[in-house]
């Protein structure tokens, strides 16, 4: 798989990046989701250094991701309990 070259705009400011081909639209997501973030934490309160809204976006969206992770790993371990309980059932019918 090759590489792409593409300028994204974060914040108002541009930043070149090469990335794999394929994954540009995930990139893309992920810029538009910051901006989007840092644009209503702007509107939201009095804060005007960009450097701040940076780091509040990177709090929010890292605090995300962490509880995701938590969530799946909860839905994962449910599942393998489940599962484990229904091959126990399986076997004590038997």
């Amino acid at each position: 798989m090759g590489k792409l070259s593409i300028k994204i705009v974060i914040a108002g400011r541009n930043y070149p990046l090469t990335i794999n081909e394929g994954e540009e639209e995930v990139v893309r997501k992920a810029v538009a989701e910051i901006n989007t973030n840092v644009q209503k934490l702007q509107e939201s309160y009095a804060v005007k250094d960009m450097q701040d809204l940076l780091a509040m976006t990177s709090l929010q969206l890292a605090t995300r991701s962490n509880t995701t992770s938590s969530e799946n790993k909860e839905e994962a371990l449910k599942s393998e309990v489940l599962s484990a309980l229904q091959l126990l059932s399986h076997s004590i019918e038997e």
